[in-house]
């Protein structure tokens, strides 16, 4: 079996439980889901939708640095939403972030997230 790398950076939000904030198997990288968390203060960025799908995307690339890539080494990306009325708002962020081919994704309406976030979003990454 191959041996299991723990990713950790302080540029992103700390682990509030029992995981890590990634872990590298071989050249794949499994990252936990992101809610909008400052990494600096461990609150909500914002109430805003759109600030809060930001702060997750800027999350997430602090922990594909960490782990040698960038959210371009994104092959999967799962998006958790409270609403998915949303769902227009997260594909325009997305643009800024990533470019074509895009990851394959996800998007799923959820009941609740953690600390009230209104999206979360974990991935997988090839390195």
């Amino acid at each position: 079996m191959a041996e299991k790398i723990i990713i950790a950076t302080d540029k992103a939000p700390q682990a509030i439980g029992t995981y890590s904030q990634a872990v590298k198997v071989g050249s794949t990288v499994y990252l936990s889901g992101q809610i909008p968390l400052n990494p600096e203060t461990m609150e909500m960025v914002s109430d805003e939708f759109d600030a809060q799908v930001v702060q997750v995307f800027e999350n997430l690339t602090a922990v594909c640095a960490a782990a040698g890539g960038s959210l371009s080494d994104i092959v999967k990306l799962n998006i958790f939403m409270t609403d998915l009325s949303n769902f227009a708002t997260v594909n325009e962020i997305m643009d800024r972030y990533f470019e074509q081919p895009y990851p394959a994704r996800a998007a799923i309406g959820v009941s609740q997230l953690p600390k009230g976030s209104l999206v979360e979003m974990d991935g997988v990454m090839e390195v």
